[in-house]
């Protein structure tokens, strides 16, 4: 093919491009049009294939040609996919929307109100999807693969052990257990729906844990996952930074410590200022004037690839924290304990 020809198929592929990209109605199906035309085995790279068979002038010719129009395609498919997400997250926003209107009833000594942990728990719910996400909810009773091995705890794992789950006399034994974290509903989003995914799962927890001021068997989290193109640590750090601001106010700080946790690498501790004792040492905190709230870290590949996520292509992070930990230092409750007692002194203050 002659450099005339050349040059003018390639308007004619810019032109087509530029009329596909126009048409296009959401950001996957713009990634599909860019791939088609500017792709390995895209429009293009027929064009580029032909140059090996022209003289140096007409080479230097068509290559400029070629790289001015594949980059004009490549600006035009960025804009028009910045414009539709935009667009798509406008609209899963407004897809999400829940109407957190209130009203004002008279009020006797006779009523109850709602429990700190539920209120803690509608707060927390509030802030996050105030960030974009969406709240999803799971079974309290788990299979063993949704609670251990789809998330990278094999069976030789402590975690497994009798004496820190409760396992339930159901099926082939050890293959039930009262989920001992809402990781398992991240197993379950995964499964049900293709990522872009940024969600939040809260819900009770169990493990066989001795109740003391910080713990008790029976509790509450909040996990939250993110999977999409690109997400990197700085994006964990900048999604807690902002919960964190936004639940326990300016005033309050936030550090990340390097921990291990199965189903991400890295991983990390989030902590904050113990607010019972502003940081100076208490009971609550341990004397270290920090009191930890969860943990976060990168999704690890495992975990995608069990469930069917190519890792390569998508990256993510997960985060869990503990709702009545949340609570307990949102309204200085020195010992958790005190959730469980049923003493109207203490809940009538809620």
């Amino acid at each position: 093919m002659e450099s005339p020809d050349l040059l003018a198929s390639m308007k004619e592929i810019a032109e087509a491009a530029a009329i596909a990209l126009a048409a296009a109605t959401s950001s996957d199906q713009v990634r599909e049009i860019e791939i088609s035309f500017i792709g390995k085995r895209g429009s293009l790279a027929d064009i580029s294939s032909e140059l090996r068979n022209l003289d140096a002038d007409a080479k230097r010719t068509v290559g400029e040609a070629l790289n001015s129009i594949r980059s004009e395609i490549s600006s035009n498919a960025e804009s028009v996919r910045t414009s539709l997400r935009e667009q798509e997250r406008m609209l899963r926003l407004q897809s999400e929307r829940r109407d957190l209107s209130e009203f004002l009833v008279d009020r006797h000594d006779s009523l109850g109100s709602i429990h700190l942990i539920s209120r803690t728990r509608a707060e927390l719910e509030d802030v996050f999807v105030g960030m974009g996400f969406s709240v999803e909810d799971g079974p309290e009773v788990e299979t063993e693969w949704n609670n251990f091995e789809a998330l990278n705890i094999p069976r030789h794992h402590p975690a497994r052990a009798s004496q820190d789950s409760f396992f339930l006399k159901f099926g082939e034994q050890d293959s039930v257990v009262l989920r001992t974290h809402t990781s398992p509903t991240q197993i379950r989003v995964m499964q049900a729906q293709e990522p872009p995914i940024y969600a939040v799962m809260p819900g009770r927890v169990y493990r066989r844990d001795t109740a003391d001021s910080r713990h008790t068997p029976a509790f509450h989290q909040i996990e939250g996952l993110v999977v999409d193109r690109g997400i990197g640590f700085g994006d964990l750090a900048g999604t807690i930074e902002t919960f964190t601001r936004a639940y326990f106010g300016p005033e309050i700080n936030s550090r990340l410590r390097p921990a291990f946790f199965p189903f991400t690498e890295p991983s990390a501790e989030f902590e904050i200022t113990c607010t019972i004792c502003g940081g100076t040492g208490c009971r609550t905190c341990s004397g270290t004037g920090w009191i930890e709230l969860g943990g976060c870290g990168m999704v690890h590949p495992n975990v995608f690839k069990a469930v069917g996520v190519d890792p390569e292509e998508w990256s993510g992070f997960a985060f869990g924290f503990g709702i009545d930990r949340c609570a307990q230092m949102r309204h200085s409750v020195s010992d958790a304990r005190i959730y469980l007692d049923n003493d109207i002194r203490f809940l009538s203050q809620f």
